[in-house]
């Protein structure tokens, strides 16, 4: 079997017959091509890299197809047309539509029948129509073998074998494991889904394992099985526990699963499940296809069954698009679930810094390709398009998760976290995370009343969540032992990272011990209701001037007996949207309670110091006019008033209070005053069973971004990075210094 060689930060190119600096898109390439030749019987004689392909136009970069495969060594040396004609992308690449179609043309040119453009994680294989460009790329299932290459029928009946991969087949596919789980196991909704999540991870690990296609197949799991059989102990353990065991010792500092977990299903329901999932190779399918699979998956199953009601996608969609989280901001959800609105940030945030890095990329094309270039002779061209292809390769990373000074790690590892009370949950968040593509380590199995890990006062930029409703926290709920963070080792890791705010963050639980829960919260001694503690946790847990979005009951600032709770509220933060939508959203998740979406701006310092200004001067005007009016209410009284008396004189004063309070409040909004939009959304894209229908709430959050920006209600937290390059090298530019942010 070929495989890749690597050698003191060189690799081999078979191709090209020499060691190459080892790049991420040539360890791509030579992987892929690795691939060609044990799963698909190529043989080097029959492929090239690096061909040059016609048609080249300036500004286009370099016209050269990065893996081309004829159908025989002598329709290679004759210079006939190709069969397939591969591009590769960097392992930590999203590929991008324009990258597909310029891919296709290289394609198209070359006169090959596949087209075919990989980063290993994922690969896609898109039919070649000959003649115009396509507006839209048709994908195949497959490129044919080397065996049949010549056979123009099976060619053809390739052609037409369109890919039928789709989110709702893989989540219907995942229903059916889960029901063999519980049909062979007689295991309940919950322990189902957990001993599912056990399967994918020990799927997802050995396809990343292992290079090529090779897919966690029934076959693959015999194979395996029988040379793990030949050298067990007699006291060791089944093949799929061993498994299991690995998977574990992988995802240890995830805390995914105890240490003491097994599989608990039968051999023949993991071989069954196995079976049934190895049409798809979760190493190779997009973030996009597997995450939003799993994520329908998660709704049905949970659906009413655990109490997890899960936002809908549109209204996640919309509220983190509301809020607008940039690059550099921390954010967190303390009721996670399954993870919605974290994995929405994090896609949000990654794709403007992708959407960046494509923009520099197209600087640096034209400013290399320009008139000057096509003057150049073929030599001096290929010297330019070596640089190009440095200084892209140089991008690409920050788009690289496993580099330390890339942008994406940094969104991943430092900006996004998360907690949820439930254990399964917060492991679904996780697992859920892993699937759209990462950001996963901020997420703990905590109460989100407490502080964990980075979640702490006065810490984030911006959080979106969408609390439990209706639950109270019982007065009697005390803090305990058991709520210590006690794992040493993290502790002085943590400290490391966050400073002395840790500390005083351990404080909350370590200092209360005993005390009750709702003695932590302001609102605890007006409102036992959950929703009620969130707001304010949220609040206390965002920086000055940090934004927040989240769902609520209907009218739960409205409601007359929680009038102290939007007192608070409007004590610390401004209300910049109230968006009421329909029950029928909510429904379809499992819900009855219609929501409102509620989204505010904690005071900054200025904003702080200007209320309290305007609450003390009109405090004290109340005052004033307080023991005015109350003296001469008592004036009106006999010197010694009888019981009767004196319960009047008492129910008049506090008349009086309450009157003069009301009056206070509002002459404190006046002088504090601003504009708090309301809208109400009638469709908001699902109905009740699911369907999708109109959404209104598109339209809306455009017409309020242009609305917040017009009107300044927060700044930008970073300004756009910037890169220069610098003796043929790249850099990016932090406060006037350039800053190496790619390995050697």
């Amino acid at each position: 079997m070929m495989q890749v060689e690597i050698k003191d930060n060189k690799i081999f190119a078979p191709l090209l017959g020499k060691f190459l600096v080892l790049k991420p898109e040539e360890k791509v390439r030579q992987e892929y091509i690795c691939r060609l030749v044990n799963d698909y019987g190529f043989s080097l004689d029959q492929m090239g890299q690096e061909i040059k392909v016609n048609n080249s136009q300036r500004g286009q970069g370099r016209a050269m197809a990065d893996i081309v495969v004829w159908r025989n060594s002598k329709d290679k040396n004759d210079s006939k047309s190709p069969i397939i004609v591969v591009e590769c992308k960097a392992e930590h690449i999203t590929v991008r539509e324009d990258d597909y179609f310029q891919g296709y043309n290289y394609a198209s040119w070359a006169g090959a029948d596949f087209f075919v453009t990989s980063n290993i994680k994922e690969t896609r294989i898109f039919k070649v129509v000959k003649g115009n460009i396509p507006k839209k790329l048709e994908e195949i299932i497959d490129i044919p073998k080397a065996d049949i290459v010549n056979n123009e029928k099976k060619i053809t009946d390739l052609l037409k074998q369109t890919k039928a991969f789709t989110r709702d087949e893989f989540s219907k596919l995942l229903f059916k494991c889960h029901n063999i789980i519980r049909n062979n196991d007689k295991l309940s909704p919950e322990a189902a889904f957990d001993e599912i999540s056990k399967i994918l991870f020990i799927k997802i690990r050995y396809e990343r394992s292992n290079t090529g296609s090779q897919i966690f197949s029934k076959e693959n799991f015999k194979k395996a099985k029988d040379s793990y059989e030949q050298f067990k102990p007699k006291d060791g353990k089944e093949f799929y526990q061993f498994l299991f065991e690995q998977t574990k010792e992988d995802f240890k500092d995830d805390d995914l699963f105890e240490a003491s977990e097994i599989i608990r299903i039968r051999e023949n329901s993991f071989e069954a499940i196995v079976e049934e999932l190895q049409i798809y190779n979760l190493s190779t399918t997009s973030d996009d296809v597997k995450g939003i699979a799993f994520e329908q998956f998660l709704g049905r199953t949970f659906r009413g069954e655990l109490g997890q009601f899960f936002t809908p996608r549109t209204v996640v969609d919309f509220m983190v698009k509301v809020l607008d989280p940039e690059e550099g901001e921390i954010i967190c959800d303390p009721c996670c679930g399954s993870g919605g609105f974290l994995i929405k940030a994090f896609e949000y945030v990654r794709t403007k810094i992708e959407q960046e890095i494509h923009e520099e990329k197209e600087r640096i094309k034209k400013l290399y390709f320009d008139a000057a270039f096509d003057k150049m002779s073929e030599k001096e061209k290929e010297k330019v398009d070596e640089k190009v292809t440095d200084l892209f390769s140089k991008l690409n990373a920050e788009l690289d998760i496993n580099n330390e000074k890339s942008r994406l790690r940094v969104l991943s590892y430092d900006c996004i976290f998360g907690t949820d009370a439930n254990p399964r949950m917060s492991r679904t968040a996780k697992m859920n995370m892993i699937m759209h593509g990462d950001g996963h380590g901020g997420v703990h199995h905590n109460d989100g009343l407490l502080n964990v890990n980075g979640i702490f006062e006065n810490r984030f930029d911006v959080i979106l969540t969408n609390p439990p409703f209706g639950a109270r926290v019982e007065k009697s709920l005390k803090i305990s032992e058991a709520d210590k963070y006690t794992d040493e080792a993290r502790i002085i890791k943590y400290r490391e990272r966050y400073g002395k705010a840790y500390d005083e963050a351990l404080k909350q639980v370590n200092n209360n011990i005993g005390k009750p829960l709702l003695s932590l919260y302001k609102t605890g001694t007006m409102s036992t209701l959950t929703e009620v503690l969130f707001i304010e946790r949220c609040l206390n847990l965002l920086k000055p001037g940090g934004r927040l979005g989240i769902v609520l009951p209907e009218g739960v600032l409205n409601n007359t007996n929680l009038q102290k709770i939007r007192d608070y509220v409007e004590g610390v933060a401004k209300i910049i949207l109230i968006t009421s939508i329909p029950q029928d959203v909510f429904i379809a998740s499992g819900a009855t309670v219609k929501p409102s979406l509620l989204f505010f701006k904690k005071f900054t310092d200025e904003e702080l110091k200007q209320y309290k200004h305007i609450v003390k001067t009109e405090k004290a005007t109340e005052a004033a006019l307080y023991k005015v009016e109350s003296e001469k209410i008592i004036k009106t009284f006999p010197e010694k008033p009888n019981a009767e008396e004196k319960k009047e004189l008492k129910e008049k004063l506090k008349q009086l209070e309450t009157q003069l309070e009301s009056k206070t409040k509002q002459k404190i909004k006046e002088r504090f005053d601003y504009q708090i939009p309301i809208a109400e959304v009638e469709k908001a894209g699902i109905s009740t069973t699911g369907s999708v229908i109109e959404n209104e709430l598109e339209p809306l959050e455009l017409e309020f971004t242009t609305y917040r920006k017009a009107n300044k209600l927060w700044e930008n937290a970073l300004e756009e990075v910037k890169y220069e390059i610098i003796d043929e090298n790249i850099f990016r530019m932090e406060l006037g210094e350039p800053i190496e942010f790619y390995g050697k």
